[in-house]
């Protein structure tokens, strides 16, 4: 019996390798930066390119899916998550990494089925690693199987976050005073590669221990949470609940017990959702 979700994640990998081949070459030119919201948040022309050239793949192949991608909700379209197949893109998740070449930059791709996570793509194209992960199937790097680190001690772990401006006074000091008090328990230290997903692929492979965010978006955690889960890894949101994918907030880690001391430690601040306004 075929199985059309593989038959999706198998075409998703091709089409995937054709976006990371587009941005390894767009990083040989010019890189002309746009803003956003703010001036530190940047796209690229090759940031709307790329999710041009995935989404136009994949609608050709699969009209009826559903669509939720970076620049197209920037541009206005919907975010809100369907039981539909739906399609969740970030076509350089590390666009400021991007602009100044530094190497960690990926394409990240999660496929939902009625809400639920069915596989996730992230390749870290300027390493040329293509992280894979099916539900129920096991996690994979470049074709080999990958694992937690199993690190249940946090005075042990390398913890990973990403820090950057913000408006809101009140949420940068609550964000350096959560790094702080993660840095004194103590643990072995915090590191800020600049790609959400990859982030989440470096604690799935065992590279770091954990990894914490507010402030993301559905198309930075559906891949890697894919990838994390079936590593062996434990997600879980920022105030220690169940995951919710629209939440913009997660933690992921290689046990149970050190996603919930970075939740006891860390305080929350308020960043809306993917599928509301507020």
């Amino acid at each position: 019996m075929s199985d059309p979700w593989q038959e999706c994640m198998d075409y998703c990998i091709e089409v995937t390798k054709r976006a990371g081949k587009m941005i390894c070459e767009a990083l040989q030119k010019d890189i002309a930066v746009m803003h956003k919201s703010s001036a530190v948040d940047l796209v690229t022309e090759t940031d709307q390119k790329v999710e041009q050239l995935i989404i136009s793949s994949i609608r050709e192949k699969y009209p009826t899916h559903s669509f939720i991608g970076e620049e197209s909700v920037a541009a206005g379209a919907p975010s809100a998550l369907s039981d539909n197949p739906t399609w969740i893109i970030d076509p350089i998740d590390g666009t400021t990494n991007f602009v100044h070449r530094f190497p960690f930059v990926s394409v990240s791709i999660g496929f939902t089925v009625k809400k639920e996570i069915e596989f996730g793509i992230v390749y870290s194209c300027i390493e040329d690693k293509m992280y894979t992960a099916r539900k129920g199937k096991g996690a994979f790097c470049n074709g080999s199987p990958i694992k937690v680190s199993g690190q249940e001690d946090i005075s042990k772990s390398l913890v990973l976050t990403e820090m950057g401006f913000k408006k809101d006074a009140e949420q940068f000091q609550t964000m350096m005073a959560n790094i702080r008090n993660i840095l004194s328990i103590p643990v072995h230290g915090i590191r800020s590669p600049g790609s959400a997903a990859v982030n989440m692929c470096l604690v799935a492979c065992g590279s770091a221990d954990a990894y914490y965010h507010m402030g993301i978006h559905c198309w930075d955690m559906a891949g890697g949470a894919a990838v994390v889960r079936e590593a062996g890894g434990v997600i879980m949101d920022i105030s220690g609940g169940p995951f919710d994918l629209m939440s913009r907030r997660l933690i992921v880690a290689s046990s149970r017990m050190i996603a919930e001391r970075i939740a006891k430690e860390i305080t929350e601040f308020h960043v809306g959702r993917d599928d509301t306004d507020d």
